[in-house]
């Protein structure tokens, strides 16, 4: 009977860790979620720091002001050239919570938080696709689902690609193909995110092609995970524009 009694309390310690274990927690925080109807995969606290960016940023390319509560306008940047692309939505600016789970996500193969980014960036669309004006998504909705591609030795080592585990939701979401084959990363490139903006441009030039088959007079959705100094997605839009896309809309979790 003593050795029963003092098995009790770990076993009640066990069941315990199982029980919280078997909870659901936060994808941002790993927090407890609060008990609610339905599925909820980021607690209160952290709905508030990934909540879209709303204001304060040019429709057409996503620059950044520096007041938040502004409303949309066209950069400069945007009003001296064109860009390669059509309709444009992000979520949210690159830093913070955003900026945590994007790199948990792309370099740590955390899926669960994946799956948030994924219905963050369908939220961007839906807001882009219900407004008017500069920036705005092709009426019809696109034709295709392009995800940025990586380099198959890139590939091979993470294991995934993160844009196309993004777009591959936003096509459950949209009820429209994802086209993986329609744009190659034909050249291995050094990462963008070990270069200074200046030379982005330059390192990634010629990386991309397009399979006219596949995009020539299709409305595409280019989808990244996130979008600095706009070089890769310029590239890229470029590449599906030469393969004859008739337009080319571009969605990205992060600015």
């Amino acid at each position: 009977m003593g050795l029963f009694r003092s098995g009790l309390p770990r076993l009640a310690g066990w069941l315990a860790r199982a029980m919280l274990l078997a909870c659901d927690r936060c994808q941002a925080c790993s927090g407890l979620l609060p008990a609610r109807d339905g599925p909820h995969p980021v607690c209160p606290s952290c709905a508030v720091r990934l909540a879209p960016r709303l204001g304060g940023y040019c429709p057409r390319c996503g620059e950044l002001a520096a007041d938040p509560a502004a409303p949309p306008q066209v950069c400069p940047e945007c009003l001296r050239q064109d860009r390669p692309w059509d309709g444009f939505a992000f979520h949210g600016p690159y830093e913070g919570l955003l900026r945590e789970m994007v790199l948990g996500f792309k370099f740590h193969g955390r899926l669960g938080q994946g799956r948030v980014l994924a219905g963050l960036a369908a939220g961007a669309y839906l807001r882009a696709a219900a407004r008017c004006g500069p920036g705005a998504m092709a009426p019809a909705g696109p034709d295709l689902i392009v995800p940025v591609p990586l380099y198959p030795r890139r590939l091979a080592w993470r294991g995934f690609n993160q844009s196309l585990e993004l777009a591959r939701e936003l096509a459950r979401r949209l009820a429209r193909p994802v086209a993986v084959n329609a744009l190659a990363r034909i050249r291995d490139t050094t990462p963008q995110s070990q270069l200074p903006g200046s030379k982005r441009l330059h390192n990634i030039q010629g990386a991309f092609a397009a399979a006219p088959e596949i995009v020539s007079g299709r409305a595409v959705l280019l989808v990244d995970d996130v979008m600095t100094t706009g070089a890769t997605v310029e590239t890229a839009a470029r590449a599906l524009r030469l393969a004859g896309a008739e337009r080319v809309d571009v969605v990205v979790v992060a600015r």
